[in-house]
């Protein structure tokens, strides 16, 4: 069950910091069109 802890928050820290980069490349590209 640690092991199981552990990767929850360490996948939980990963899945924010892919969703912060998605949404700055989604802002940027939408900066670049307009």
């Amino acid at each position: 069950m640690g092991q199981n802890n552990c990767g929850c928050g360490g996948n939980e820290y990963g899945y924010a910091l892919i969703l912060v980069l998605f949404i700055l490349l989604v802002i940027i590209g939408t900066a670049w069109l307009v």
